[in-house]
């Protein structure tokens, strides 16, 4: 959302507020004021170094630019910030264009994007927002700001269903109001006892007539929409959907009206009517409007279903008892009640109390979390059995949900490369239909058997009806809205659109070890006791000694004991053998714990558990040894284990036809027995953070498009080099900027997911692009009699506008197939590789 905005403020002048970088101390605040105060209008100036902003009171118009170049001029800069505008009236992919080429066209303006699905358009630039609400105004379309809040846009929300209500009635009265046309007129044609009937009750005229009547008030009334738009929108010379069914019918009626009350001025043999094309064109058009309008609305339920997971009252402690408080109020830091079955309704840390929370709408596993103090909640996930108080440390717009929304919401309005080449055809493509049409009239006109004014008016009329380009405009934002939509609901979340697009080329997936393939800490994963001692003496003494050391090995050791709650027994005379191991004095024991060369250096026999030792090695483990008074206790492995998801994660992608590599800076053989046990097809081993970026270079060369997974924090350079980077979600760190793809559950699986996921989206968009354009530049020619030569076939503008609804409809219901898209799984022979 801009903060560049003009308000108006009651009975004073308005102010304008000019965000400002670069700024670092009181004599730049000075530069600034006194730049911006020699700017015509301006009343006064208050330049904020904490806020970065400029607040601008006018005495009289300014010129925004002038400002920026005043800001620019003293060495500082207005940044670009980005504006969410919803635009009313579009109604085919020609608006689009328009609107788009309206904005890019105000000064300050970098970049805009409009959606003909969200009715949007996202603005990048310094232009103010009144700036751009008056250009889409001058090209025949209404906006407004959009405020970048979490809630769902209410008054949106009221307008689309004022303006389904509004359809559903004007629907029903266009199709009560045709009938009675559509059965005279086409009755008449089809069924030959019809017309002696109507010919001997009420007579051809009187026909006329009634027919007159009903269509006029289809036409004034339900259809009276694509009038006042379509020809305002023919005058500015950049027709639209509108202008065609406008013209189509106004043709239609117009002929029509001449035959029934001034018949001596057509040729002989063409005095007809088409009042039935005129009403039932409406009606058929008013119908696709409707399906469309519902569809649409399906299409952004997942905004709607994750704006539903907000609760709407929070429990919060305030002077000593509990009040029930809207959750907008409750504020960073307050104390708060989650009761058992309620949804938490902020992000916090839990203070007191243990229960088991249910996050699958954030991470898409169905298996609850246990939660007790310390355990960080998320807003919107479901309480189960227990009470737990916790503090809020994120509240409103900086809470998890409300940043995966937003996520959703950019990814749902963006566009794909692919969208491009559909905007640069549809741009042209109402005037060039105009032209098929009038092309059409003249050569029916011309060439045409008699009687060739009927001919000539009934095909250019068809031409108009049939080539709306409402499912060109549709064909690739549904598909977006409802894929990304569906991702978000599995816990992948798109952050760029284009990642949508680009995934489904990728050839490698390349995969950092640490906290992606597996946990991302070191674990005791092994402890076999020597024979004569017992388990659980050894690991008490073996953690005590280990409790001295800040090593991660140590530091897994101590936590393995803690967890089996054994006590950790006083230590005495420690001392750290430098690349050897530790010993200290363990309830009057002499304790040692070390690598193979420390006990061979102490004369301890380990040759028992030599086959167990090459085992552990091939499983990528390094194996310890702990010796008591001499004599060999224990071997202990530790490991950062394989997440339980991995091996099916990486199993999907081979299945999806992917190699699989591993970058890791683990030394090469521990990385190549973790390939050998997951099936991984190349690793890349002992690289530094900053050689990452060269390792997926590397591979880029070798394999082509390359996807890189990782944990976003210090893979940044890695993720941002990739042709799409994902970044495993740890959770809380949402919004991972070097990241294209967020994926909220710790799990691999994820990955298999996000890809199959733009298999099937980009899929189907090219299912409703080719429906799109292969039925306008099919139909086109036979609505203009191409096959009337050849089979003496005609297409009735009833059918072509039948037809045109039609194709909207099936774009829409095929993008809302994705709703029920399912992740793949692999099989279980692959899953066991």
């Amino acid at each position: 959302m801009s903060t560049s905005s003009v308000t108006a403020v009651p009975g004073t002048a308005s102010i304008l507020s000019l965000p400002i970088e670069g700024m670092t101390c009181a004599s730049c605040v000075g530069r600034v004021e006194a730049a911006l105060a020699k700017v015509e209008g301006v009343a006064s100036v208050s330049v904020n170094l904490a806020t970065e902003r400029a607040d601008i009171r006018s005495s009289g118009p300014i010129d925004r630019d002038a400002l920026i170049q005043a800001v620019e001029s003293v060495g500082y800069e207005v940044p670009a910030a980005t504006t969410e505008l919803a635009v009313e009236g579009m109604t085919c992919a020609s608006c689009v264009g328009r609107v788009e080429r309206a904005l890019l066209a105000v000064p300050g303006v970098s970049q805009a994007s409009v959606n003909l699905a969200t009715e949007r358009a996202t603005v990048r630039g310094v232009a103010g927002i009144d700036a751009l609400v008056a250009a889409i105004d001058k090209v025949g379309y209404a906006a407004h700001a959009i405020d970048g809040g979490t809630q769902v846009d209410e008054e949106a929300a009221e307008k689309k269903d004022a303006e389904r209500v509004a359809l559903k009635r004007d629907l029903i009265l266009a199709s009560v109001l045709a009938a009675p046309v559509f059965v005279l007129e086409m009755g008449s044609h089809l069924i030959p006892g019809m017309h002696h009937w109507v010919m001997s009750t009420i007579g051809l005229q009187a026909s006329w007539y009634l027919q007159f009547v009903l269509t006029t008030l289809v036409l004034a009334i339900p259809g009276r929409r694509f009038y006042q738009k379509g020809f305002p929108a023919l005058l500015r010379l950049a027709p639209d959907m509108n202008s065609l069914v406008a013209v189509g019918t106004a043709a239609a009626f117009g002929y029509s009206v001449v035959a029934t009350f001034i018949p001596h001025l057509l040729p002989a043999g063409t005095v007809n009517v088409y009042y039935e094309a005129a009403a039932v064109i409406v009606a058929l058009i008013l119908l696709g409007r409707f399906l469309e309008v519902r569809a649409k609305g399906r299409t952004s339920e997942a905004i709607k279903r994750l704006v539903n997971l907000q609760a709407k009252v929070a429990h919060v402690s305030r002077e000593g008892r509990i009040v029930d408080i809207p959750i907008n109020e409750v504020l960073l830091g307050d104390l708060l009640e989650v009761r058992p079955g309620e949804r938490v309704p902020v992000d916090g840390e839990v203070t007191e109390g243990r229960s088991f929370v249910d996050e699958s709408m954030i991470t898409g596993e169905p298996i609850p979390v246990e939660k007790s103090a310390g355990s960080g909640v998320v807003g919107g996930t479901v309480n189960q059995k227990g009470a737990l108080t916790l503090r809020a440390t994120a509240v409103g717009g900086q809470t998890m949900l409300a940043q995966i929304i937003r996520l959703v919401e950019q990814a749902q309005g963006s566009k794909l490369p692919i969208q491009a080449v559909v905007d640069k055809v549809t741009l042209w493509f109402v005037p060039a239909v105009m032209l098929a049409a009038l092309a059409t009239f003249l050569v029916w006109l011309i060439f045409g058997p008699s009687p060739a004014l009927t001919f000539a008016l009934v095909n250019a009329v068809a031409v108009l009806i049939i080539a709306c380009p409402c499912a060109m405009g549709l064909a690739t934002p549904t598909s977006i809205m409802v894929g990304t939509g569906r991702g978000a609901e599995m816990g992948v979340l798109f952050r760029k659109g284009e990642a949508l697009q680009l995934l489904k080329d990728a050839k490698v997936v390349a995969v950092d070890k640490t906290g992606t393939l597996t946990e991302g800490r070191p674990l005791l994963t092994d402890l076999e006791i020597a024979d004569g001692f017992d388990r659980a003496q050894v690991l008490a003494r073996v953690a005590a000694v280990e409790s001295r050391s800040e090593h991660p090995i140590a530091r897994a050791i101590v936590e393995a004991a803690t967890e089996e709650g054994i006590a950790l027994p006083a230590m005495l005379d420690f001392e750290s053998v430098t690349g050897m191991g530790v010993r200290a004095t363990v309830d009057g024991a002499r304790v040692e714990v070390g690598a193979d060369r420390f006990m061979r250096s102490l004369g301890v026999d380990i040759g028992s558990f030599a086959v167990l030792a090459d085992r552990l090695g091939n499983e990528g483990k390094s194996p310890l040894y702990g010796a008591i008074d001499g004599r060999l206790a224990a071997i202990i492995a530790v490991s950062d284990p394989i997440k339980p998801s991995t091996p099916a994660a990486i199993a999907a992608l081979h299945q999806l036809g992917l190699k699989v590599a591993m970058i890791t800076g683990d030394n090469a053989a521990t990385a190549q027995a973790i390939a050998r046990q997951l099936g991984i097809d190349e690793v890349v081993a002992e690289v530094l953070p900053e050689g990452k970026v060269e390792a997926v270079r590397r591979l880029k060369a070798a394999y082509g498009q390359i996807a890189f997974v990782g944990d976003g924090i210090n893979d940044a350079p890695a993720l941002a080099e990739a042709d799409v980077g994902l970044a495993i979600g740890t959770g809380t760190d949402v919004a991972v900027e070097s990241a294209d793809v967020v994926l909220m559950s710790g799990n691999l699986q994820g990955v298999p997911n996000a890809i199959a996921l733009s298999k099937a989206t980009i899929g189907n968009i090219r299912q409703n692009l080719f429906w799109a354009f292969a039925y306008n530049t099919a139909l086109i020619p036979v609505a203009a009699g191409a096959l009337y030569p050849v089979w003496g076939v005609l297409l009735s503008p009833v059918f072509a506008a039948g037809a045109m609804a039609l194709s909207s409809v099936f774009v829409l219901g095929n993008a809302l197939r994705l709703r029920r898209f399912q992740a793949p799984m692999a099989d279980a022979s692959h899953a066991a590789h």
